[in-house]
């Protein structure tokens, strides 16, 4: 069992890194130019870490667990049509879909400023982000462990 909390641990950890950079690099740019303008005061005016803290943690916890272990353990495997990263890209990108789809889905049903082009733009983020941060962390876990 201690392999398994080992594996998962690194597998979240490289799809978290890499996820963390990205989705940075996106907010940074997306905040201002998309998300601002449409929902202006309705942002908090302040920064607030611990709610974002606690969605990285377990949202990196998933794609390691959902993902990235699905991924790497089954590159290789014959008779396998799809496996190893193309694996952990798609399932990356259900992760991210279902991730993102609810958070911008349940905006959409309840908060009067959140529009449906914000929601297909974030939506579309989410399964971006979420592919690309778990076949890369395959990638690197194939280099480290293999």
């Amino acid at each position: 069992m201690g392999d398994f909390f080992k594996h998962w641990a690194a597998a979240s950890a490289a799809a978290g890194g890499i996820f963390l950079v990205i989705d940075m690099i996106w907010l940074r740019f997306a905040v201002p130019m998309y998300y601002r303008p449409v929902l202006g005061d309705a942002l908090a005016a302040k920064f607030r870490a611990t709610p974002a803290v606690i969605f990285y943690v377990l949202y990196f916890a998933a794609m390691g667990l959902f993902a990235v272990l699905p991924g790497f353990f089954s590159q290789g495997m014959p008779g396998t049509p799809l496996a190893g990263v193309p694996l952990a890209v798609l399932f990356g990108a259900a992760i991210g879909l279902v991730g993102y789809g609810t958070y911008n889905l349940t905006n959409l049903a309840t908060l009067k400023v959140w529009t449906g082009q914000l929601a297909l733009l974030d939506m579309a983020w989410g399964v971006v982000a979420s592919a690309l941060a778990t076949g890369s962390a395959v990638l690197i876990l194939l280099k480290l462990w293999t």
